[in-house]
């Protein structure tokens, strides 16, 4: 029995936070019902790589999802959400402060409806306050959360990661507050508003700059690969033109990286016991460590880091991951078969569990491809469906 596996969830969600948060539901268990436009469908499937027309990310992200194709703007289609929403235990939604009132079903009607229903609303800067209302993606949040002006060269611009992170976490954290919004629902038969917005995990995750703005007066500047914690930590290219990173962030790992690049001596100075210590001195340690990795190849640097009890990976592109031992050991990345592409290799689901772990039963679906199973368990007749077929509601 999969853990999610009486649940139902309902994705009227587009592009990835929301969607993430779904996937992780559905990797668990959960029943997930997809809803697009039945024109314009998720702007997901027009993101990232394709094969053969086939969207490549889409496949993963909406895995486990069956996908009903409708138009929640129109009268119609509202109706048939009510109808969804009867027996449901989630609703995950991003569309701006106000749609969902505007097209009659608001939190307020949905609970009407169910009382017990857990409505996620995610968007880019919430419910309320002077932006509510503003477009809200995961690049604003990465600039507005302080990731962009920590990130990059120490004289360089601010940089943008080169993939969707504020999303990300956003969809993860969604996926947390879904499962304790029904955790209150148990004890108490409650279902409540979840006020989701994009920006807030991030800033959790770049970590405790207000508080040290309000207490010191310091704001972070950008330093690199480095830390201001401790030091060495970098990245650093080996003689075969690869690239390693290292951490010290225990003094011990800190001792044993400088006894194994040779040069113990520093390990009795004052300044070297603490991580702010190694900070004032890091272009002495960024040198020494450097150095060292620059006379030899990849392969030797990680053999002799691993074998002294220091801390360092390579830095992988793409292949390097797929290629790893460890990740193929653990299965990191599963392929699943996919009608449209054969055997597709995917992220697992993304934690391990001892008694009921998860599972990927299907990929991402054509647009609609649910549709007529999903009305017709709620009750449609073949000739309500076509009807509102004809009439541009579903597909």
């Amino acid at each position: 029995m999969l853990p999610l596996a009486d649940l139902k969830v309902i994705d009227a969600s587009s592009i990835l936070a929301g969607p993430l948060c779904c996937q992780i539901l559905g990797d668990y268990g959960a029943e997930v019902v997809k809803i697009e436009h039945p024109v314009k469908g998720d702007s997901m499937r027009g993101h990232g790589h394709s094969k053969d027309g086939v969207p490549l990310w889409w496949k993963e992200v909406s895995r486990n999802k069956r996908t009903l194709a409708l138009n929640l703007g129109q009268p119609e289609g509202a109706e048939v959400f009510k109808r969804l929403v009867q027996d449901a235990d989630v609703v995950v939604e991003n569309f701006r402060p106000g749609t969902f009132e505007r097209w009659g079903i608001g939190p307020d009607v949905l609970h009407e409806i169910n009382p017990g229903l857990v409505i996620i609303r995610m968007t880019g800067f919430g419910q309320t306050g002077p932006y509510s209302s503003r477009a809200g993606f995961g690049t604003l949040a990465e600039v507005m959360s302080g990731f962009a002006h920590l990130t990059g060269p120490e004289d360089g611009p601010p940089t943008l990661p080169a993939f969707g992170l504020a999303d990300s976490i956003a969809g993860i954290a969604a996926s947390s507050a879904a499962l304790t919004a029904l955790r209150h629902r148990d004890r108490t038969g409650e279902g409540q508003v979840v006020d989701m917005s994009i920006l807030e995990p991030i800033m959790t995750a770049v970590g405790p700059a207000p508080t040290v703005y309000q207490q010191k007066g310091i704001i972070g500047q950008r330093h690199g690969n480095r830390s201001t914690s401790n030091a060495p930590r970098n990245t650093y290219l080996t003689k075969d033109s690869k690239w390693v990173a290292i951490s010290t962030s225990a003094q011990s790992i800190a001792e044993r990286v400088m006894r194994l690049v040779g040069h113990p001596e520093v390990i009795d100075e004052p300044w070297f016991a603490s991580g702010h210590g190694r900070v004032e001195h890091v272009d002495e340690l960024d040198a020494y460590v450097g150095d060292w990795i620059a006379q030899r190849d990849r392969d030797e640097v990680l053999r002799l880091f691993t074998e002294a009890g220091a801390a360092i990976a390579a830095v992988y592109d793409a292949k390097d991951l797929v290629e790893d031992e460890h990740v193929r050991a653990t299965e990191m990345l599963v392929e699943v078969d996919d009608e449209d592409l054969g055997p597709v290799l995917q992220h697992n689901v993304m934690w391990r569990m001892s008694r009921s772990p998860g599972s990927i039963r299907f990929t991402g679906r054509g647009l609609g491809e649910d549709t007529d199973a999903v009305l017709g368990e709620l009750g449609y007749t073949d000739e309500d469906i076509t009807i509102l077929k004809e009439d541009g509601i579903i597909k």
